[in-house]
């Protein structure tokens, strides 16, 4: 994993070409899912991707369930549905293979970059603290801060900033770490025939432990998520 970033610099900032062509494939691919899903929606028995789609978002409701009151979970049902199959998608594209061209690696997961993991949880960040907002108006929202004694003020400002951090950095971490070590093993393959022979299965275990880490690793992201909503959306209760 010591390859390059296909980066340009365009008025100062710094621009990742890889993030960037890994995000619209992984967008693509839940949009497909989705246009997949409800070209031909049935009222019988669900058929395909429809049958595929509609568990997909009874499992999200089950999530939403256990995080926060089902009424008011309705309204991030499709939120999390989004952000469920966008992760989920997005930690499995780096698992096949990767694409390198001129020592610069172009094909991976997205999630394996710190800006696109801490992108998704400063937007969930800020839809739980407009949910704070509209559920309890600008006062308890406010005392949400004082809560459950005055004192704690700092540590609830605090906690805004570290369950960020962490909500962000968890799923980076894990989905990194599993790439580099893929891309270990590959490069061990490519010693000898000998070599190649004792990476091979290495190889395949740890690709299926990935794919097990990087659906749980989607399932915590979103659990996560909808707690922080509900933390905040809640607080009058």
């Amino acid at each position: 994993m010591g390859h390059g970033a296909p980066v340009v610099v365009w008025m100062g900032l710094r621009f990742n070409l890889s993030t960037m062509l890994m995000d619209v494939v992984a967008a693509t691919i839940v949009f497909i899912i989705a246009w997949s899903g409800t070209r031909s929606l049935t009222s019988g028995v669900p058929r395909g991707m429809q049958n595929v789609l509609e568990w997909v978002i009874e499992f999200v409701r089950g999530i939403i369930g256990s995080a926060m009151n089902p009424r008011l979970g309705e309204r991030y049902l499709f939120l999390a549905t989004t952000l469920l199959l966008f992760i989920f998608v997005a930690n499995m594209l780096g698992l096949p293979f990767a694409v390198i061209v001129s020592d610069e690696l172009w094909w991976k997961s997205p999630t394996a970059d710190p800006h696109v993991t801490l992108t998704l949880a400063i937007a969930v960040l800020l839809v739980a603290h407009y949910s704070g907002l509209r559920e309890n108006g600008l006062g308890g929202y406010l005392r949400s801060y004082t809560r459950p004694h005055f004192l704690f003020l700092p540590i609830n400002i605090v906690e805004q900033f570290s369950n960020t951090l962490t909500h962000g950095m968890r799923l980076y971490g894990n989905i990194y770490a599993g790439e580099v070590l893929l891309g270990l093993l590959a490069q061990a393959a490519k010693v000898g025939l000998w070599a190649m022979f004792l990476a091979a299965a290495p190889l395949m275990v740890w690709q299926g432990f990935s794919i097990f880490v990087g659906t749980i690793q989607s399932f915590v992201f979103v659990m996560l998520a909808m707690v922080y909503i509900a933390h905040k959306a809640e607080t009058h209760a």
